[in-house]
């Protein structure tokens, strides 16, 4: 009776589910915008990838992106996530894609669903479950039955998910946009014939699905109708769309740009981020999106390149964490403002322009009944210009633009920012009785059976890592012996071991000895290993372990590009420069470590932890501890500056690849200039320093009590001095225009402790090093304290009524503020 009663509770319910009205949207476009609901838009979107951040963190996100001025979050599918092994599927978790949706839904906002599948995005084998890579016959990417037939099942379940779902605009969801491919037409070329018909194909592919929405092609210049083609860049305003009736959009501009393991923190200033896509608008652009908004972390063994870091920040306006990052997020979001209000102008408006030389020019929307809006801007790198429009003047400085909603007051300007710095600070795990030195257990990665030879299957070959491993795991080992004797030409004591491979690492072991690691140098992904090595004159093992740091993601073929030490050739080099080849030896294989293969990482790690006599800078061992979890909300980071190269486990969970001593180069850094095209090494920071050293633990992977972190260190290093912080806001800093409203805040529920500095006049430097000018107002210290200390967050308005004289005479007047929180 019971589960009769539950069953026709559950068929009453369903009825009403199925009777309860949804509202359609309508998303149509024409050569002016994105129309929905009958209305053009000015679209501000966002990319947040769901699996580098946790369900945990999304509604906090989200709701920072649609505070930061966002009306749509933009994520590609990640297959491999989702079909890592061929018809066995994960969306659970972080992978949940339709909680994902549902959550930017519940904020109010719209999606934008990059499905692809392929993805680039700086992720391993560019999204693409490698299981692909080993089926027979199989091409990726180009006009081939088999890759076709997989890439169709995939798109087609993703798109009736979203149906089941009811997350398709039509049908009430917030998904307005969805994507085909991605970046194709930057490689088209390399697959000839076959590459258009697959790019038809895809076109055709993706419109018999009837999503009811748009589809785009981004970087498609000859994308097939009904698609609409696309931008990727840092600046996209003079790009045109493919037909006149296709709306300007660009679904990537670029924030900053992803770091690699031994280079230095690349940054994008706000005001270069602000000026390219105020110049979209200004140029006729309606749907801009962000890459990325929230960059968030490569967990597990996601990371793309090779060589990408854990952390994928990408200096986007909220930081890897989900902090804001200040001033990006809040002169972005001024910006959104300016622009939303323009709305209609931009959408409907005749344009018209005024040449005014050397890189100046306005440009005026009006529409028919008399209502108009303009942009101000100066191209020029260097000259700063007074532009006299329409019977005034304004002061519009290189590289900027001046955004005017009514053409007479300027409300925004690209290069003058009045929002908040924020300073980020890493502090002390503070929870209670927490030792200041962690306990550590340990235990070697037991190697006795691959230093012998012992592997699980054996070629009379070199084989290439991908395909063996399937990336199932980082680690390849190889293991041949060789017999050789004093009679042998190539036969000395003292002999080189040369190894040719594609690696991306490589530790070599003979005779159970470890002889020597080495990694490929910027950015390639092939090397020549060459170490000394004793051999008896009678039988000698050779055990080489290779290792990746992530697949290859990106350009034409990407997925032939092999892993390994595939082909070798693998010699021994002797007396007179003589040499055996080794490649053709019976070759053992066995794929992964012990320790994986055991779970040691797992929160039901097996016994054999070693407790006395700590072991440091031990190549291949294990390494854990237990700690509580820092007080409060603020993120978690943790410290492992003093480790070399591993990976690392919290209660369980990846946390990522971790790679210490790779350094960035100790030159290279200088004082950013925004003005100018941007690239990645223009604007860069931590010369000398580890590319990487703290590595995020989300609040959500933590327990209450007890917690365990666990290290597989494959170099040596020393777990001793490894510990636990939280990022927060340390200080904030304001400098704003005499007209406007000076604003701070700190993080969460935290306070502003002290004012460190204060000056209303020409106050000069920058946040952390701020110096009086030559005219100043009396007591401002005094009364910015009175109006912000105490408080999480204080407002001052700006002007002589409330701050009073600064004795500054024609010269522009800014309230200057720095403040502890």
């Amino acid at each position: 009776m019971r589960i009769m009663g539950y069953l026709v509770f559950f068929l009453i319910a369903l009825a009403f589910l199925c009777s309860s009205p949804t509202s359609a949207t309508e998303v149509t476009y024409d050569g002016r915008a994105i129309i929905i609901d009958g209305q053009r838009r000015v679209l501000l979107s966002g990319s947040i990838h769901y699996p580098r951040s946790t369900p945990e963190m999304w509604p906090d996100l989200i709701q920072k992106a649609k505070d930061g001025g966002l009306d749509a979050i933009e994520t590609y599918v990640f297959w491999d996530v989702h079909e890592p092994r061929r018809r066995e599927y994960n969306f659970e978790g972080s992978n949940d894609i339709i909680r994902f949706i549902k959550t930017v839904q519940d904020a109010g906002l719209y999606v934008v669903l990059r499905i692809g599948p392929y993805v680039t995005a700086e992720w391993s084998y560019g999204g693409f479950p490698v299981w692909l890579h080993n089926m027979p016959g199989i091409q990726l990417r180009t006009d081939n039955e088999i890759y076709k037939n997989e890439m169709q099942i995939f798109t087609t379940l993703i798109v009736n998910m979203m149906k089941q779902e009811d997350l398709l605009a039509p049908q009430g969801g917030p998904i307005i946009i969805t994507q085909i491919e991605n970046e194709y037409g930057n490689v088209q070329s390399s697959y000839g014939e076959p590459g258009k018909k697959y790019l038809e194909w895809c076109a055709k592919m993706a419109d018999s699905l009837n999503v009811g929405v748009p589809w785009i092609m981004c970087q498609q210049s000859d994308a097939p109708q009904p698609m609409i083609n696309t931008c990727n860049g840092w600046y996209c305003d003079s790009f045109k769309p493919n037909r006149p009736n296709s709306p300007k959009m660009w679904t990537e501009n670029w924030t900053g740009w992803f770091k690699a393991w031994g280079d230095r923190n690349p940054h994008r200033a706000a005001e270069d981020v602000a000026y390219s896509a105020a110049r979209f608008f200004q140029e006729g652009g309606t749907f801009q999106n962000y890459y990325m908004y929230h960059g968030g972390t490569n967990f597990g063994r996601t990371a793309g390149g090779p060589y990408i870091t854990t952390s994928y920040d990408y200096d986007a306006p909220l930081d890897e964490y989900g902090n804001l990052k200040q001033p990006k997020w809040g002169h972005l979001k001024l910006l959104h403002d300016a622009l939303h209000s323009m709305e209609n102008v931009l959408t409907h408006g005749d344009v018209t322009t005024t040449d005014f030389e050397n890189g100046a020019k306005a440009t005026i929307y009006t529409t028919t009944d008399g209502n108009s809006s303009c942009f101000l801007s100066n191209t020029n790198t260097t000259v700063d210009r007074t532009l006299n429009f329409q019977g005034n003047s304004y002061f519009v400085p290189a590289w900027s633009v001046s955004v005017l909603p009514d053409c007479k007051k300027e409300v925004y300007n690209t290069a003058k920012v009045n929002t908040q710095t924020s300073l980020m600070v890493k502090k002390p795990n503070m929870a209670e009785d927490e030792p200041e030195i962690l306990n550590w257990t340990w235990r070697p990665e037991h190697v006795k059976d691959t230093l012998m030879g012992h592997g699980a299957f054996a070629a009379t070959k070199l084989l290439e890592q991908i395909s063996t491993t399937v990336d199932t795991s980082d680690y390849l080992w190889y293991m041949t012996s060789v017999k050789i004797s004093k009679k042998d030409p190539a036969w000395s004591d003292q002999m080189i071991l040369r190894v040719n491979t594609t690696g991306h690492v490589l530790h070599a072991f003979v005779n159970g000895k470890l002889i020597g690691s080495q990694y490929a140098q910027n950015g390639e992904y092939k090397f020549v290993f060459e170490a000394p090595v004793r051999i008896k004159p009678s039988l000698n093992h050779i055990t080489l372990l290779s290792a990746t740091v992530g697949l290859t993601n990106y350009g034409p073929y990407f997925d032939l590009v092999p892993a390994g030490i595939v082909g070798g050739p693998v010699q021994l080099v002797g007396k007179g420069n003589n040499t055996k080849d080794l490649s053709l030896n019976k070759w053992s294989y066995k794929i992964g470590l012990n320790g994986e293969h055991k779970e040691l990482y797992s929160q039901n790690s097996p016994s054999g932890w070693f407790s006395n006599e700590l072991v440091i800078f031990r190549p291949m061992s294990w390494y854990q501890t237990t700690f509580k979890a820092p007080l409060g909300e603020e993120p978690v980071v943790v410290d492992l500056k003093s480790m070399r190269k591993g990976n690392a486990w919290v209660n369980g969970q990846s946390i990522g690849r971790y790679w210490s001593n790779f350094t960035a180069p100790a030159d290279g850094c200088n004082k950013c200039d925004y003005r100018g095209p941007y690239s990645p090494s223009k604007c860069t920071t931590g010369c000398g320093q580890p590319t990487q050293r703290w590595y995020h633990i989300p609040r959500s992977f933590l327990k209450t009590d007890q917690n365990t972190l666990t290290l597989f260190e494959e170099m040596g290093g020393n777990p001793t001095l490894v510990n636990f912080q939280t990022v927060t806001v340390g200080t904030a800093c304001a400098s704003v225009s005499e007209g406007d409203t000076l604003e701070l805040s700190c993080q969460g529920d935290r306070t502003i402790s002290k004012i460190e500095f204060a000056s209303y006049g020409d106050a000069q430097g920058t946040c952390g090093s701020f110096e009086q000018g030559t005219c100043e107002a009396d007591n401002i210290l005094s009364l910015v304290q009175k109006e912000c200390v105490g408080k999480m967050s204080c407002s001052i308005d700006v002007s002589d009524a409330v701050l009073g004289s600064s004795k500054c005479s024609n010269s522009p007047k800014r309230l200057v503020v720095q403040a502890i929180c």
